[in-house]
C-alpha cells in the first residue's frame, strides 16, 4: 500500500504572509499542531508548527496544546505584523505519494513528526499522511485480510481454484503456499498481496510451484 491511498487530500494550509495570530487561530479551532505553508504555486515552502509558537511546550500533552495556543494569540506582546514567514520551519520533512507506507512510518520515526507533507515532483502539495492514518491501515484484523486475499485476488482477479493457494496471516504478516499456473501469475499474487490494507508484509520464504503443463509467461 502505498501513501496515496491513505493520505488526506483536503488539507487547511497558510501563506507566508499570513499573520502568526490568525495561524495560531486556524492550528486552535482544527485542534492540529502544525500547519503546511504553501506559496503562490502551491509549493511547499515550510511548515508552522507549535513548536514555532513555543519551543519550550513543544511535546507536552494535549489538552495543554490547545490553552497555550489560546493564550498565544490573545496575548498582546505577539504583534500581528509578525508573519508566518518569520516563523516557519524551512524545508519540512516531505514524502512522495509513491512511497510505501512502511516508508512513510520509518520516516516519522526517524525524524520524530507525526505527520508528512505528501508532495508531487515539482514540490506541490498533494495531501498530508499522518501516523494515525498509518496505525489504522494495520489494524485490520488477519481473518479478514485472510479473506480478502482469498476471496478478491485469488479467486476475482487470478481465476485460480479454491485450494490452489495456502493462505495463513498472522499479526498481518502474510505466508502463501501453492501452485499457480505461470510466474505473472504468481508476481501479480505477490504484489495484490502486498498492497492490501492491514498486510505488514509477506513471508520473505514464500514459494510458488509454477504449473509446468501451462506455458510460462
Amino acid at each position: 500500500m502505498r501513501v496515496l491511498d491513505l493520505m488526506t487530500t483536503e488539507v487547511v494550509t497558510v501563506t507566508p504572509g499570513m499573520s502568526l495570530k490568525e495561524a495560531a487561530r486556524t492550528m486552535t479551532d482544527l485542534g492540529v499542531s502544525g500547519l503546511p505553508v504553501l506559496d503562490d504555486q502551491g509549493r511547499i515552502v515550510g511548515i508552522i508548527t507549535e513548536a514555532d509558537f513555543l519551543a519550550r511546550e513543544a511535546g507536552r500533552a494535549e489538552p495543554r496544546r490547545r490553552r497555550l495556543l489560546d493564550a498565544l494569540f490573545n496575548e498582546p506582546q505577539v504583534a500581528e505584523a509578525e508573519n508566518v514567514e518569520q516563523a516557519m520551519t524551512l524545508d519540512p520533512v516531505v514524502i512522495y505519494p509513491e512511497a510505501s507506507l512502511t516508508e512513510a512510518a520509518r520516516v516519522m520515526v526517524n525524524h520524530g513528526v507525526k505527520r508528512l507533507p505528501v508532495v508531487d515532483a515539482e514540490g506541490k502539495l498533494r495531501g498530508v499522511i499522518s501516523r494515525a492514518d498509518v496505525v489504522a491501515a494495520f489494524t485490520r484484523p488477519d481473518d479478514v485480510i485472510e479473506d480478502e486475499i482469498r476471496e478478491d485476488v485469488i479467486r476475482r482477479i487470478l481465476f485460480l481454484e479454491d485450494g490452489a493457494v495456502d493462505v495463513k496471516v498472522a499479526d498481518g504478516v502474510v505466508t502463501l503456499r501453492g501452485t499457480v499456473p505461470t510466474k505473472s501469475d504468481a508476481r501479480l499474487l505477490e504484489e495484490l498481496t502486498r498492497r492490501l490494507d492491514g498486510v505488514v508484509r509477506l513471508d520473505a520464504g514464500v514459494e510458488f510451484e509454477v504449473d509446468d503443463q501451462r506455458p510460462v509467461e
